[in-house]
């Protein structure tokens, strides 16, 4: 996870008609300072898989219009489905023309509307014994959901990107993360420089993960909260987002490997979090 000499600023320039189930909606809104470039996906949202789609069945916070699945998959769902809600029953093999190729659509597929937007200050003013995780500029879906469900894993807080480089909210991330897209906000910022200053003030320390430095993650890690920061894989941190963190840490890993995955060094930062001080 090599740390970058600087590419660019935080304005990104470079140096069916059937009547659905209703659910439950939580509160609307991004980072103070505006609304997003659009990066996130506002239309439909369509989810597959067992975990994914059981986990969105049972999250009050979602708005649901039509569950796609053979009666198999059904019958294997935990808890009951309400009444009014829309099922369409398929074979598998049709089901597989509504999702991505050679998807492990499981026999379910879920079209629904994406979770509503939040605030940073809906997550700071949470437990500050629990981390957040800061991405810039992790754009693969798969590494995103996989960061989501070690985040659910190790009681982090949130995850927080910048709108426009990263993923939208999509059914890739939502089988990758296994049901943790729907427990762990994920809040997306116009400026993550400006998120990262505030999380600060919120009283945070803010540890960017980067390969090159000699400081390590253990010693780095603080007492109070912790706000862990992590970059694409190959650039590494941008280096305004660098310098708006407190401290840089390594990963100490042999040197027979150049790097880790984002999505194996986030899950191993969050476990070092979880078991300071044991």
């Amino acid at each position: 996870m090599a740390r970058n000499s600087g590419r660019d600023d935080e304005n990104g320039r470079a140096t069916g008609d059937q009547k659905p189930a209703r659910a439950l909606r939580g509160r609307a809104g991004r980072m103070k300072g505006g609304r997003g470039s659009g990066a996130s996906n506002k239309g439909p949202v369509r989810l597959w898989g067992r975990h994914a789609v059981e986990a969105a069945l049972k999250n009050p916070n979602r708005l649901h219009r039509k569950l796609s699945a053979t009666r198999e998959a059904i019958a294997g769902l935990d808890g009951e489905l309400p009444e009014t809600f829309t099922i369409e029953y398929a074979q598998a093999v049709d089901l597989g023309r509504l999702v991505a190729k050679d998807a492990p659509h499981q026999g379910l597929v879920l079209e629904c509307e994406p979770l509503d937007d939040l605030y940073i200050d809906d997550v700071l003013d949470g437990d500050p014994t629990r981390p957040l995780v800061i991405l810039d500029s992790v754009t693969d879906p798969h590494n995103v959901g996989a960061i989501l469900r070690s985040a659910a894993a190790f009681n982090a807080r949130a995850i927080i990107t910048q709108d426009r480089h990263a993923p939208p909210e999509s059914g890739v991330v939502a089988k990758s993360a296994s049901g943790a897209l729907e427990i762990v906000p994920w809040v997306r910022v116009v400026n993550l420089a400006r998120a990262l200053e505030e999380i600060a003030e919120a009283g945070y320390w803010r540890i960017g993960m980067a390969g090159e430095v000699e400081l390590t993650l253990a010693e780095a890690l603080p007492a109070g909260p912790v706000a862990l920061v992590f970059g694409a894989e190959g650039e590494g941190l941008r280096q305004n987002i660098a310098q708006h963190c407190d401290a840089l840490a390594r990963l100490p890993i042999s040197e027979a490997m150049e790097s880790l995955n984002v999505s194996n060094a986030a899950a191993i930062a969050l476990y070092a979090v979880a078991t300071r001080g044991d």
